[in-house]
């Protein structure tokens, strides 16, 4: 097979599995039109108090987090058990559903369109529902990516899981402001919020559907003794030439003895580093502009369509500094692009957080927004998912990454979870005017920098097996 042939293959499946991502970002960011809406149905008929409220509020919001920490840890079992492709058909059936269910709760229950607050728990369930199948793509497609990728452009490809989050991120964006524009906020907390949710159905159906035409990744193939597929696979993507040796070096780092497949042993480091990396990039604070966004909007004096408009930006904003990140992190490195992006982040949160404070939210808080959002899909975004699918060995990859990635969704429910209570809390704000969290998450970035900088290493241009010599 000639290159430019293998070439064009590798970048079909690349895109196949980088759907799972812009279903990962699609899910997670539909919510962000549905907030104030949610608030309405479910949170305002009852009388909580303020803290009580504020705390609900932020599990509805942020329910499907826990969805994605089951997915998350239940991720290493099933790319193991079932493969990484059946997994992704997994996620994508998981979605289609949740899109479904999370539109209509009260579905099979009583008459479409009547739902109200008593529907709290079916709606949570759904929305657990989709986190799961987010908790395992967001594990496996980069995983898949990195497992069929040539060790040259990996980095680029593997960046292109988290240009399709965040190009799923931007469409609903689209999505949400055009539902909303249909109507008034009446009629958005009455139907629009249902067709958000319901607009998810078509990435999953078309997902679920090109997955049937993609093959398994050589790696496991050859995990699971099936050398010849591996063989045939490892040719179309790097060619004739090539494809013997790859696949004898991964056979030689593959089977070895059972106790050489134990989690731990590599050492703790290489754990450690995966987790901590996955930690970080939740608590920086990204997860609070994706969700919050047009809250946070309108706490800069901002309408509902002007806020939604506002979100828009942000998703362009990230978009472009995505596409930078690909053409980039094969050529600069992953550990530059990680220090400079976090010190950037915090740099711009800092400042954010005093703009809050001084009561002068003008044109610079909005600068600092997309500045931070800027250097976040330069940086944290794109390269910390390319680190996770390349620093751990190949006999523990799975289960390394099942336990990164849950870790990496327990830290967004965190950050979630607290956002709405420091943002919203009367005491704080009579202080801080909104500021307190920004400047939490600006140190945060500060120590994302210093820990990249001193136990991170570099794995631009080397092979996924070349990788398992630096932890021997």
């Amino acid at each position: 097979m000639n290159k430019i042939s293998s070439n064009a293959y590798l970048i079909q499946l690349t895109l196949v599995a980088a759907l799972g991502g812009l279903l990962f970002g699609y899910d997670t960011a539909v919510i962000s039109g549905t907030v104030s809406s949610l608030k309405h149905v479910f949170i305002d008929p009852y009388t909580w108090p303020e803290t009580t409220a504020n705390f609900m509020h932020g599990l509805v919001v942020s329910s499907a987090l826990v969805g994605c920490i089951i997915g998350g840890l239940s991720g290493g079992i099933i790319s193991l058990r079932f493969g990484r492709r059946k997994g992704l058909i997994l996620a994508a059936a998981l979605f289609l559903i949740s899109a479904l269910g999370s539109s209509m709760p009260e579905l099979f229950i009583q008459p479409v369109g009547t739902a109200d607050e008593k529907f709290i728990l079916t709606f949570i369930i759904y929305r657990l529902i989709g986190g799961i199948g987010v908790g395992i793509a967001s594990m496996l497609s980069p995983m898949y990516i990195a497992e069929i990728s040539p060790a040259a452009v990996r980095g680029k490809l593997v960046s292109w899981n988290q240009f399709a989050i965040v190009f799923g991120m931007l469409i609903v964006y689209f999505v949400n402001y055009s539902i909303a524009r249909k109507g008034d906020d009446a009629w958005l907390q009455q139907l629009g919020w249902r067709w958000m949710f319901a607009s998810e159905t078509i990435p999953a159906v078309l997902f679920l559907l090109l997955l049937m035409f993609v093959p398994e990744t050589p790696r496991y193939l050859v995990m699971k003794d099936n050398r010849d597929r591996a063989l045939h696979i490892l040719r179309r993507i790097n060619g004739e030439q090539e494809a013997a040796g790859i696949l004898k070096r991964i056979v030689e780092t593959i089977h070895l003895p059972a106790g050489s497949k134990r989690l731990f042993s590599f050492g703790s480091m290489v754990i450690i580093i995966g987790v901590l990396l996955a930690v970080l990039q939740q608590f920086v604070g990204i997860n609070v502009v994706m969700y919050y966004a047009p809250e946070i909007f309108r706490n800069m004096g901002s309408g509902t369509d002007t806020a939604l408009l506002q979100t828009i930006i942000v998703g362009i904003i990230i978009l472009s500094f995505t596409i930078l990140a690909i053409f980039t992190v094969d050529h600069w490195g992953r550990k530059p692009l990680q220090i400079a992006g976090a010190f950037g982040m915090a740099f711009f949160m800092i400042v954010l957080g005093f703009t809050f404070f001084l009561e002068q939210v003008n044109l610079v808080s909005l600068i600092c927004m997309l500045g931070y959002v800027a250097c976040f899909a330069l940086s944290w975004g794109p390269v910390t998912w390319v680190l996770l699918s390349e620093i751990f060995p190949n006999r523990i990859r799975g289960r390394a990454m099942a336990l990164a990635v849950a870790a990496m969704w327990i830290s967004n429910l965190i950050i979630s979870l607290t956002f709405p209570i420091l943002n919203n809390s009367s005491a704080l704000n009579q202080v801080f005017h909104h500021g307190f969290s920004y400047w939490i998450y600006g140190i945060m970035g500060i120590l994302a920098a210093l820990f990249v900088r001193r136990y991170v290493p570099e794995t631009k241009g080397k092979s996924l097996e070349e990788l398992e010599n630096h932890w021997k």
